[in-house]
């Protein structure tokens, strides 16, 4: 009995049982992606126009990424409570909108229903902020895989929510609101407890592999599941048990992870929290010593970087380890005898835990936040006017091409995590070089869209959606990497910032100006013709159907905005090198192995 109680209590202090409880928030904290399904509901019940709509849609993009709060009050406060934070908002917002939309409240005037957006998305905010933060700090051996299969979880909350919708088969559209505002918020006040840094064993074990090998299994069979029921549900008209069906299958795919914990809980001698208790307690006696000899280490280690020759980081790494404690030891010793004086560095060196304002004086933060602006930015410009481009180019399904890039950045995002951590783990280099290569393969992507060859939509969409995603990965573990754990919840919620930064100049300057002045000179030349056509007395009725909106059609809509995009992504690849070179000494003192 008193083993199956501290197998219990093992279970609850279980890191993995925090992971799995992390996927299933990130499960529903991508609520902003349903946008497209509420905006219409929005616009019907209240009589907006496109452009009131498009002012929610900007409500709704800040919402999601000014985190600033989040970031804060996930450093001040426990984990639990800056989750409730996060789940009032959303009910509150969310909650507001629904009862303006069925009338139970007099409707807001357009101001108020923008907050009511911007309040109810910032909610995820803090659900995002809360999982990366705990689980980062849980597994600070594993962040690339991490970050990616998180972040891979809240892109696809959208499809995932939308499918459990379908089967409560509600002929009052705005009941989806309703879901959206009370659905989240029950399943993150259920697991905030769970969320959170645990003590004890956090290196790597013997059984992570696996583990994660299996996280990565369920990850790309729930993918081509929910594309085949996308695919599915639009070609065939499915009955309500059958939608039910699969809706209970997606189900047990999000609760199989749960397996993890469970097993190394209650089945396995290789429980890491047994391992955690026989671990030696740091002793509180004589701290002085302790913490004078850990200063001496630090500032020893901070006179080695000034001291040593510029060509010790061309060096391989097993010359350049050596070669670096050979220079370290003779400082210790110079130091001991007195003959040198070490002066104090100033600020944390990279790699140790930076705050915000400490980050923000560095170059290579600010270049993670510019290559993330160019990357991040250009393609969330594809997204947002997919549609666009669908249609000016011919294809009527468009919502088909919709659902895969969000597949792609899914997979991008768990691709990215996986190859960047090994990257990091069997070749100790820098984080950023897989950066470099997602966005030399969404320059291509937008090159693609650019020419609009046969089949380019198909390619260009993969190679975007699968970039676009793999910097959700990538970025804010690197970002964990060189500026440490403590601050993270801030320095991402900083990062994140160059999303809607680069989409708000990207897709609402570039792109749809662009677009906005081809369509005025196709409308111009169909003017033109029309009036001539009348003129002659052949054709009198075209002047009448030159009145639409503006709509362009053919390659050259997005021709010049495609390879403006792609520069960008250039751009951002030479960035990403830049800060590949500046960080080799970091990651090989993070994770390099010194041969003995």
């Amino acid at each position: 009995m008193v083993e199956i109680g501290s197998r219990v209590r093992g279970f609850l202090r279980n890191r993995w049982l925090v992971f799995v409880a992390a996927m299933w928030m990130q499960s529903c904290a991508g609520v902003g992606y349903l946008f497209g399904s509420l905006s219409p509901v929005i616009k019907a019940s209240l009589g907006y126009n496109q452009r009131q709509v498009a002012g929610l849609g900007v409500a709704k993009d800040l919402g999601d990424s000014v985190g600033f709060l989040a970031g804060t009050l996930c450093s001040v406060l426990p984990l639990w409570a800056a989750l409730l934070v996060g789940a009032a908002q959303n009910l509150v917002g969310y909650g507001w909108v629904w009862l303006a939309v069925t009338r139970r409240v007099p409707v807001p005037p357009l101001w108020a229903m923008c907050i009511l957006i911007f309040i109810g998305n910032n909610g995820e905010t803090y659900f995002n902020t809360a999982a990366l933060v705990s689980c980062v700090q849980n597994f600070p051996k594993s962040r690339g895989s991490i970050v990616g299969i998180l972040k891979g979880f809240a892109g696809l909350s959208g499809a995932i929510l939308t499918q459990i919708y379908a089967i409560v088969h509600s002929p009052d559209d705005a009941a989806l609101i309703f879901m959206v505002a009370v659905g989240p918020t029950m399943i993150v006040i259920a697991l905030m407890f769970i969320v959170r840094p645990v003590g004890g064993h956090r290196q790597v074990r013997p059984s992570d592999n696996t583990s994660f090998t299996f996280v990565y299994s369920v990850c790309l069979l729930l993918a081509a599941y929910l594309m085949g029921v996308m695919l599915l549900e639009d070609l065939v008209d499915l009955s309500q048990s059958v939608t039910v069906l699969l809706t209970i299958v997606l189900i047990i795919f999000l609760l199989v992870p749960i397996v993890i914990p469970v097993l190394l809980s209650f089945f396995s001698d290789d429980d890491e929290t047994l391992h955690a208790l026989l671990l030696p307690s740091p002793r509180k006696e004589e701290p002085s010593a302790s913490t004078s000899s850990e200063e001496q280490q630090e500032v020893i280690l901070s006179e080695v970087e000034d001291e040593k020759p510029k060509d010790v980081d061309l060096l391989p790494a097993s010359e350049r380890q050596k070669r670096i404690a050979e220079l370290q030891t003779r400082l210790f010793q110079a130091a001991a005898d007195g003959a040198v004086r070490v002066k104090r560095r100033k600020g944390p060196r990279r790699g140790e835990d930076f705050t915000l304002m400490q980050a923000l004086i560095k170059a290579d933060f600010w270049l993670l936040f510019f290559s993330l602006l160019l990357g991040s930015g250009s393609g969330l410009t594809v997204i947002d006017n997919l549609g666009q481009m669908c249609q000016s180019l011919g294809y009527e399904e468009t919502h088909i091409f919709v659902s895969m890039i969000s597949i792609w950045n899914f997979l991008g995002r768990i691709g990215g995590g996986y190859f960047s951590e090994i990257i990091v783990k069997d070749y100790a280099y820098p984080r950023a070089i897989a950066l470099a290569i997602a966005q030399i393969l969404m320059a291509i992507g937008h090159f693609n869209f650019a020419m609009a060859w046969p089949g380019t939509m198909y390619v260009g969409t993969l190679l975007v959606g699968v970039g676009y995603g793999a910097h959700w990965a990538i970025v804010p573990a690197a970002a964990s990497e060189l500026f440490g754990v403590k601050n993270f919840g801030a320095l991402y919620n900083f990062l994140t910032v160059a999303n809607p930064a680069g989409s708000l100049v990207f897709s609402g300057v570039i792109a749809s100006g662009i677009y906005d002045a081809e369509a005025a000179k196709q409308a111009q030349q169909r003017h033109s013709t029309s009036k001539l056509l009348a003129t002659s007395g052949r054709v009198v009725s075209v002047v009448s159907e030159a009145a639409p909106a503006l709509k362009c059609e053919g390659a050259i809509c997005f021709f010049l905005s495609s390879l403006i995009m792609a520069g960008f992504c250039v751009v951002a690849f030479g960035l990403s090198l830049i800060l590949v070179y500046r960080t080799k000494v970091v990651y090989a003192g993070l994770y390099g192995k010194p041969r003995t």
